[in-house]
């Protein structure tokens, strides 16, 4: 029984926002990509990252994302780890700190994200590989 790699469960992606960007630029990057996670550089360094849900709650407190630059929401502390990393550990980190969601770099460059949807997906699919349904029915 092979265990999935950080590798083959995170969503690799180069995309990230400048800590002075504004908040509406990291928003409309998100939903133009469909993601809820990104990370946050400044002049190309990594420095933390912003969530969709980061956003929604500073827009929930009156926050105007016209007005709010990425680095009024963003978290500087995000949990970063290298891509070879092993996914166990990873995943007994974010669960001990409560987290959704790790950076994933390769040789210190940006490599994607890991996040609990992520977990959910790739746990499923190895469910499946290793416990097929009878018949093959798959999920509805």
């Amino acid at each position: 029984m092979k265990l999935p790699t950080l590798k083959s469960a995170m969503t690799p992606f180069p995309h990230s926002v400048e800590v002075d960007a504004p908040l509406q630029e990291a928003r409309d990057l998100m939903r133009s990509h469909d993601f809820h996670h990104l990370p946050v550089t400044e002049a190309h360094k990594l420095v933390g990252v912003i969530s969709e849900r980061d956003i929604m709650a500073a827009l929930g407190r009156g926050g105007d994302a016209a007005r709010l630059a990425v680095r009024d929401v963003y978290v500087a502390d995000a949990y970063v780890v290298d891509l070879e990393e092993p996914i166990e550990d990873v995943l007994l980190t974010m669960a001990e700190r409560h987290i959704g969601s790790a950076i994933v770099t390769r040789k210190g460059r940006l490599a994607g994200v890991f996040t609990s949807m992520d977990v959910c997906r790739s746990f499923g699919e190895f469910l499946l590989e290793y416990f097929p349904r009878p018949g093959g029915g798959q999920a509805a």
